[in-house]
C-alpha cells in the first residue's frame, strides 16, 4: 500500500470547493484591523482574535519597526542557546509582574506553549484529567506525553471528580483546562476546578489564550475574573499567547520559579525551536503596556460584545451561552454551516464557519473587537437580521 493513498483520498475539502462553499485559505490583500480586504472587496471583520484592536496601534507598529533597527528580523536560534536577547527577559519579566506569578518563560508560538509545558510536566506514572473540548495543541500535548490521560465530559465536575476519586493517591496529577473555550465562548468553572484539584491532591493548569487581555478589571484573564490571584490561589501553571489580545505571535507560562526553571530545560518545544523574533517580542511586550496604560480598550471590547450579544439574542439566534468576546452562532449540520458562512461573506461579513471535530455542531464563530466602530456593529446586526428571516438558523423561528 502506498503511504500516499490517503491523500489522494481525502476528498472532504476538494467537495467544498467543487460546490464553491470552501471558506478557509482566503488571502487578504490588506487589513485596517476592523475591515479587510478579499477578492477585491471590504469586509466588516469579525473573524479575527484581536480583541482589543491593538494590531494597527501606533505604539505597536513602532516598537516593531524599532526592534527590527536594533536586532534584525530573527534571532536564528533557540532561547537555549544564541536566540535570548533583554527583549525576551524584559518581555518575561513584565509578564510574571502583570500576571502575579514568580517566573514566566516565552515560546515561540502559543501551541508551543502547551506541547512543551504539559509534556514537560507530566510524565510516566502521571495522569493528565483534560477536558473533552479543550484547544487541539492541549489534546496534541496529551499524545506526546508519556504520562496517563483521562479526558472528563466538558465542564462536567462530576465526571471530572469521579475519574480524580479513581485515581490512585500515590500518583502525579494535573487538571488542564481552557480558562476560556476558543470555539463556543464559555468560561471554564475554575472554583470548582480547584476545590476537586485541593480535595484529590492534583496540580491545576489553565490556558487562558482567549482570557488574557479580555476578562477581568485589569484584563489579566480567568483568574481576575474569579478573583483569584498567583500560584497560592490553586492555578499552578497558567499559559497564553501573543496572537490574540497582545498583538503578535508566540506564547508564554507563568508559574513558580523551580516550575520555570524546570520548563526551560525539559521542554522540548522550547529548547529546539528559534525563539520569538525581535518585532514580534517588541509588539507584545508594548500591547501588554498598552493594556495597563489604556484601560479604554478594555472597556470598548465589553460595551461592543455587550451590544452584539444582545443583538443576536434579540434576533432569536442560539448563541449557545457565550459569556466573552467569542459569539458563536449554532446552525447545524456541515452543508447549512458553509452555506450560512457564504452567505454572510457574500453579505460582506468575515466569520468562521466551524463544524465538528472542531465544535459539537455546525456553527458560525463570530468575535467582536475594541476598535469596531457603532457603524460596523449595525451593519453586522443587519446582516444577520436579513439572513434570518430566511436561514433556519435561529432558535425562536
Amino acid at each position: 500500500m502506498d503511504l500516499f493513498d490517503k491523500c489522494r483520498r481525502f476528498d472532504r475539502a476538494r467537495k467544498l470547493i467543487e460546490a464553491d462553499l470552501y471558506p478557509f485559505f482566503r488571502p487578504a490583500s490588506g487589513s485596517d484591523c476592523t475591515h479587510a480586504t478579499y477578492e477585491g472587496r471590504d469586509l466588516v471583520m469579525i473573524g479575527s482574535n484581536n480583541y482589543l484592536g491593538l494590531t494597527h496601534h501606533p505604539r505597536v507598529v513602532a516598537a516593531a519597526k524599532e526592534a527590527i533597527d536594533r536586532f534584525g528580523t530573527s534571532c536564528t536560534g533557540s532561547r537555549f542557546l544564541n536566540g535570548t536577547l533583554e527583549l525576551h527577559v524584559e518581555l518575561e519579566d513584565a509578564l510574571a509582574e502583570f500576571m502575579r506569578y514568580p517566573a514566566a518563560v516565552t515560546f515561540s508560538t502559543g501551541f508551543q506553549v502547551n506541547l512543551g509545558v504539559i509534556a514537560a510536566i507530566a510524565g510516566k506514572g502521571d495522569i493528565v484529567f483534560c477536558d473533552k473540548e479543550n484547544h487541539a495543541s492541549i489534546l496534541d500535548a496529551c499524545r506526546l506525553t508519556f504520562a496517563e490521560v483521562k479526558r472528563f465530559r466538558h465542564e462536567d465536575m462530576e465526571d471530572l471528580e469521579n475519574k480524580l476519586k479513581a485515581a490512585p493517591e500515590e500518583v502525579g496529577k494535573l487538571i488542564v483546562v481552557d480558562g476560556v473555550f476558543s470555539m463556543l465562548g464559555r468560561i471554564t468553572n475554575l472554583p470548582e476546578i480547584i476545590r476537586l484539584a485541593r480535595q484529590y491532591d492534583a496540580r491545576v493548569m489553565v490556558d487562558d489564550a482567549h482570557g488574557v487581555g479580555v476578562l477581568g478589571e485589569r484584563g489579566m484573564g480567568t483568574l481576575e475574573h474569579f478573583g483569584l490571584e498567583g500560584p497560592d490561589c490553586g492555578v499552578d501553571i497558567v499559559t497564553g499567547t501573543f496572537s490574540k489580545s497582545l498583538a503578535s505571535l508566540g506564547g508564554f507560562v507563568v508559574a513558580n520559579e523551580d516550575v520555570i526553571h524546570y520548563i526551560k530545560h525539559i521542554a522540548r518545544s522550547l529548547m529546539f525551536s528559534a525563539s520569538i523574533s525581535p518585532p514580534n517580542a517588541a509588539s507584545a511586550l508594548m500591547a501588554l503596556r498598552i493594556m495597563q496604560d489604556e484601560p479604554q480598550h478594555l472597556l470598548n471590547l465589553w460595551k461592543n460584545v455587550n451590544k452584539m450579544k444582545s443583538g443576536l439574542d434579540a434576533l432569536g439566534f442560539d448563541t449557545m451561552g457565550s459569556r466573552t468576546p467569542i459569539i458563536p452562532i449554532k446552525v447545524g449540520d456541515e452543508l447549512e454551516t458553509f452555506q450560512f458562512a457564504k452567505r454572510l461573506f457574500e453579505a460582506g461579513l468575515f466569520v468562521n464557519p466551524v463544524v465538528p471535530p472542531g465544535a459539537p455542531v455546525g456553527l458560525v464563530r463570530t468575535s467582536y473587537m475594541a476598535s469596531h466602530t457603532e457603524a460596523d456593529l449595525d451593519f453586522a446586526l443587519g446582516v444577520f437580521g436579513k439572513l434570518a428571516a430566511h436561514a433556519d438558523v435561529a432558535a425562536n423561528q
